[in-house]
């Protein structure tokens, strides 16, 4: 079935492409911006993004993104990134997303898109804008659904993805579909199995549907999604991990709120993960994680805001102290790295109209999200009560 749509698509923009390429010659319509971010941060008791509590200037984001369009219906848009951000993500330059955009006016009253490359998930409140610094609401986003750990994957994969629209007098709907895959590095391979696993990790396939409602004066947008993934794992010819693989299935909720004066935003996580092999021949290894966060932005004027959030996640929903993982572990991973609870409270004040300074400061009980539970030096990397704060100056044209 997949492999039907991707040739009914590819056969679309063979019909198209000669008109397109006659109407780029003629009129091409090329744009294009881009950002420039860089700011102090420092984590405190946790090596999260800083080590041995240094304050650094590892906050760095520079981003230059363009748009070209062929003709009404047809246009290739694309994204590339340096990022220099701590330990949160492997640091350096990035293709975020290149991918052919292919716009259908009317479906039975809907409004319709196709990506097809590397597009970009639509699927949470902030995924399609994470990338982009003077969107985020906060520098570090809640740890609970945007994990830094997996920022490349999450953000986007190769494939293909449908969004469809539909306005009514009363009601906006939004339908997202996508189907591809995301390429690993060995920082991600590392935060999923420990940094002594030498293999190679793949992701099979992430497999994403959403949908949203808002009413027509567009201050509710309420939402579901659902996620399906699957990885493998190869092991190398000397390595301390098995052939294996993972499954990963989430579900959220997400929803927002806008008025003259506050925002408000909230998303729950329920996240089935399922491990096989890796660590043993037959090992077998199912649970649940859960979690969420809420966040409200107060606006004092124009120019300034404030921010306070809360942000939680377990990594099993039946051992939420994680008393069982350090009785599972002979004490080796504390019971603290089973869960992670952060209050944040932010500040942000536009400069001018293309200039913004934003500042943040997270206090976080427990070490969920900080490293992988398979490091054989956990304990060293965060104690149980940790703080981290940043401020970032962003200029974007």
């Amino acid at each position: 079935m997949n492999k039907q749509v991707f040739v009914w698509f590819l056969r679309a923009v063979l019909l198209t492409a000669p008109s397109s390429m006659v109407m780029a010659q003629e009129e091409p319509k090329f744009s294009w911006h881009g950002y420039i971010a860089q700011g102090l941060t420092q984590s405190i008791d946790s090596d999260f993004i800083t080590e041995d509590n240094n304050i650094t200037g590892e906050l760095s984001e520079v981003g230059i993104n363009g748009h070209y369009r062929l003709n009404s219906n047809l246009s290739v848009a694309g994204q590339v990134v340096y990022l220099d951000a701590g330990n949160r993500f492997e640091k350096g330059t990035r293709l975020d997303y290149l991918f052919v955009d292919w716009t259908i006016p009317d479906v039975a009253g809907w409004q319709a898109q196709v990506h097809i490359g590397r597009f970009k998930n639509t699927h949470w409140l902030y995924s399609v804008t994470r990338d982009v610094p003077q969107t985020r609401d906060t520098t570090v986003l809640p740890q609970s659904i945007y994990f830094d750990g997996f920022r490349d994957i999450a953000l986007g994969s190769d494939g293909l993805q449908a969004k469809f629209k539909k306005y009514s007098t009363d009601n906006i709907w939004e339908v997202n579909w996508s189907y591809g895959r995301s390429p690993l590095n060995d920082a991600q391979r590392d935060f999923f199995l420990g940094d002594d696993a030498n293999g190679s990790i793949e992701q099979d396939f992430v497999h994403q549907v959403s949908a949203f409602w808002q009413p027509a004066t567009m201050a509710w947008r309420v939402g579901v999604s659902w996620l399906e993934s699957d990885f493998g794992y190869t092991a190398a010819q000397e390595d301390s991990r098995l052939d294996g693989g993972a499954s990963i299935r989430r579900f959220m909720f997400s929803m927002q709120y806008f008025s003259e004066k506050w925002q408000f935003s909230s998303e729950l996580v329920r996240e089935l993960q399922e491990y096989n092999g890796l660590f043993a021949p037959n090992y077998v290894d199912r649970l649940t994680g859960e979690g969420g966060f809420v966040q409200f932005r107060y606006l004092f004027n124009n120019r300034f805001s404030g921010l306070i959030g809360y942000d939680t996640y377990v990594n099993n929903d039946n051992d939420p102290n994680g008393e069982a993982l350090e009785i599972s572990t002979g004490g080796l991973v504390p019971s603290y790295f089973g869960y992670m609870d952060t209050v944040t409270v932010g500040a942000r004040w536009d400069i001018s109209p293309r200039w913004r300074l934003q500042a943040e400061h997270h206090w976080v009980d427990g070490a969920a999200r900080v490293v992988s539970l398979l490091d054989p030096s956990i304990r060293d990397h965060s104690q149980e009560h940790w703080r981290m704060w940043s401020v970032q100056l962003m200029y974007w044209f």
